[in-house]
């Protein structure tokens, strides 16, 4: 028997006021019955020319996987037809999969900053391989007058799923919960590794 959603989870997915109930049992099939250990539900909003589309993210851990459920708004086309319709997928990686962990802190008056505060904003990227982002740019020789082709430099990144959480929009819950999240992933990627 599929062991239930924990009820801080399913309260926060319905709070989110987006499909909940289709957002819920796209989670439960792709959960297939492990319990929850850890979870994030992070809802965005956002403004594309005259068009405003929600989001809502949806990221669990069990003691094998990494499960990440989105959904989405999208308007007519012609796949789908006229009618505007939301979308929701699943998405299942294997903790040993999981590259990386990356979260980054921006924080207001760095030199004012009290242990254990961790600023008003962070950004939460995990990298499995599926999705990889490169930033290239002109290599250069430190000198500034030299105007040889030096050819190119860059940076290649796992950015599979990447978060912005931030405390003034969706408050300081928010912000502990994508700590508490990410210290929890941080955690069981580090003991799938050692295995």
């Amino acid at each position: 028997m599929p062991l239930k959603q924990p009820p801080e989870l399913v309260r926060k997915i319905e709070k989110s006021g987006y499909y909940p109930a289709l957002v819920a049992d796209v989670l439960d099939i792709a959960l297939a019955g492990e319990n929850v250990l850890a979870h994030l539900v992070h809802g965005e909003t956002t403004f594309d020319m005259d068009t405003i589309r929600r989001h809502l993210s949806v990221v669990v851990l069990t003691s094998s996987r990494l499960i990440f459920v989105h959904a989405d708004d999208h308007s007519g086309d012609e796949e789908h037809g006229d009618e505007a319709h939301g979308i929701a997928t699943s998405e299942s990686v294997p903790l040993s999969a999981v590259r990386s962990v990356m979260v980054t802190h921006v924080v207001s008056k760095p030199e004012k900053y009290r242990p254990g505060a961790l600023g008003r904003e962070l950004t939460l990227t995990i990298g499995w391989g599926a999705v990889s982002r490169i930033d290239l740019e002109p290599a250069t020789c430190g000198d500034p007058q030299c105007e040889a082709d030096h050819g190119m430099t860059g940076s290649l990144t796992a950015d599979d799923l990447s978060l912005r959480i931030s405390a003034d929009a969706e408050g300081d819950a928010a912000l502990s919960d994508g700590v508490a999240f990410a210290k929890a992933l941080s955690s069981m990627t580090a003991v799938a590794y050692s295995r």
